[in-house]
């Protein structure tokens, strides 16, 4: 293979589910050392190709090379033994081993001859040279379940590079990651190309495509949609391209401005950070962002609020009132809803319809005499998805089923039926595509404007400067600082992250 000679060629792919034409006579192609974004909403067929490359599916229709030679790929382990490696936006690690394990599962150093054993201080002494070069300075011991999900989608990416893969695809490698540690992941892909590591990588925040990408391909109902040279992408172009049209207005701006307290936390404290008091208050019709590192306590104030975790100390205020929340149930009583950070381990149950997920916390309310009158559930559920414009076949269709955008509307379909009074987004638009999170975010602000007070946490620099009225900034389980809209950049909010004070904050 020359340089000039692509790494990978994929030249009118088809592929065809039942009901559904996935992909349509799909062309691709990457040359060693070069990053290829492939961009497009969801349904628009990137998975399915990356799953062809993959070894997942088999192609209906096309033609595959790799080097310049034509080739099938079976299966996974043939896709990996031709050099290719996935990083999939769905973990696909597993709880109960270590974190070396997950890195070298199926491919453990061995020692002893035809006794096969492993050698357990290679493992660990590779597993952690990976993980140290993505920044993450964790024990190849630990126990994969007591770490976050950044922390697990670090484990997937290093284990996709312990492959030494010649083509690496990364699907939303980022999704899960905060600003400091997708910086470093940026540059470590960097690196790659630098090595002559073709790479194909699918983000829908799209400041990444342009800060990495070295073209831009893009893909729209299963077709070529177009494609965009170095010099040329922008944001706007990217949009166009996806979605077909210009979207005007992507971010809902703030309008909110010294609205009546709604809902007050005062010297929480959470098991993760016992030593350490969280304070803050939301006004009716506000969106106050939450930002921070990771590991710095969000999610677990967020989860302390909705009773999944006990409090350790601390009150909490709605409308005036103390009021006592020990378990979901309470904070579901008084109107106070969680929208969590993984919708599909702890948002939905997947195997469940899009009904029985939107009318689930309330099923009384569609009950007479103890027994469910399905007709009624089936009526609200399918107003619900009307509102908030669910593209599913019918509200029967398993959640499991649905893209990830559609699925964050079911989840939010779930507590919009409740008439919310506080709603906490953890990482609203993780995974979701740029016109998806559109609609979540406009959604987000006309809930806003009807009087809900909003709490979101984001790991998403532009998405908390686009949406947030005020930001708090948390570092190490404390509120370091809390900036008015006027005071917000991605530097003050950085400082604040660090434990570092802006010269404004007392």
């Amino acid at each position: 293979m020359t340089l000039n000679q692509p790494a990978l060629e994929m030249k009118g792919i088809s592929k065809r589910f039942p009901g559904v034409v996935a992909l349509d006579g799909v062309d691709l192609e990457v040359y060693p050392g070069e990053i290829v974004a492939l961009a497009g909403e969801n349904g628009a067929g990137k998975s399915t190709l990356m799953k062809i490359l993959g070894g997942v599916y088999q192609p209906d229709a096309g033609r595959l090379r790799i080097g310049g030679q034509e080739v099938i790929i079976h299966s996974v382990s043939d896709a990996i033994g031709r050099g290719i490696g996935f990083i999939h936006q769905e973990l696909n690690v597993l709880d109960n081993l270590d974190v070396a394990a997950n890195v070298f599962l199926g491919r453990e150093p061995v020692w002893g001859g035809p006794l096969q054993l492993v050698d357990r201080p290679k493992l660990y002494a590779q597993a952690e040279a990976y993980l140290r070069r993505l920044g993450l300075e964790v024990p190849g011991r630990t126990p994969l379940g007591e770490l976050s999900l950044a922390q697990r989608q670090m484990v997937e990416i290093a284990k996709a590079l312990s492959l030494d893969a010649r083509i690496l695809i990364m699907d939303e490698p980022t999704s899960s990651l905060t600003l400091t540690e997708t910086a470093r992941l940026l540059e470590v892909v960097k690196e790659l190309r630098a090595q002559g590591v073709s790479v194909i990588y699918i983000s829908h925040r799209l400041g990444e495509i342009q800060d990495l990408a070295d073209r831009v391909v893009v893909l729209r109902d299963g077709h070529n949609a177009g494609a965009i040279g170095r010099e040329e992408i922008s944001h706007d172009r990217i949009v166009r391209l996806m979605v077909g049209r210009d979207l005007d207005h992507f971010f809902a701006h703030p309008t909110a401005t010294g609205k009546p307290r709604a809902f007050e936390v005062r010297d929480l404290r959470t098991r993760r950070y016992p030593a350490q008091t969280v304070s803050f208050e939301v006004g009716r019709g506000e969106i106050l962002g939450i930002a921070g590192l990771v590991g710095a306590g969000r999610s677990e104030v967020a989860e302390t609020i909705f009773g999944v975790e006990p409090a350790l100390g601390g009150t909490v205020i709605l409308e005036g009132r103390t009021v006592t929340i020990r378990s979901p149930r309470d904070a579901i009583a008084h109107g106070i809803y969680l929208i969590p950070e993984d919708r599909r381990r702890t948002g939905l149950i997947l195997d469940l319809a899009v009904r029985e997920n939107i009318t689930l916390p309330a099923l009384s309310r569609y009950a007479t005499a103890g027994l469910l009158d399905r007709g009624a559930e089936r009526r609200a559920a399918e107003e619900m998805c009307l509102r908030l414009n669910v593209k599913a076949p019918s509200v029967e269709a398993l959640a499991g089923n649905l893209s990830g955008g559609n699925q964050q509307k079911v989840v939010l379909a779930k507590w919009l039926s409740l008439d919310p009074k506080v709603l906490i987004f953890d990482e609203p638009t993780r995974g979701i595509d740029v016109g998806a999170k559109a609609e979540i975010y406009q959604l987000m602000r006309h809930l806003a404007e009807s009087g809900v007070a909003i709490i979101m946490i984001s790991s998403d620099m532009e998405e908390v400067l686009g949406e947030s009225d005020r930001v708090a900034v948390m570092h190490e389980g404390a509120v370091a600082g809390v900036l008015d809209r006027e005071h917000c950049s991605e530097e003050a909010i950085m400082r604040l992250a660090v434990g570092r004070r802006e010269p404004h904050e007392p």
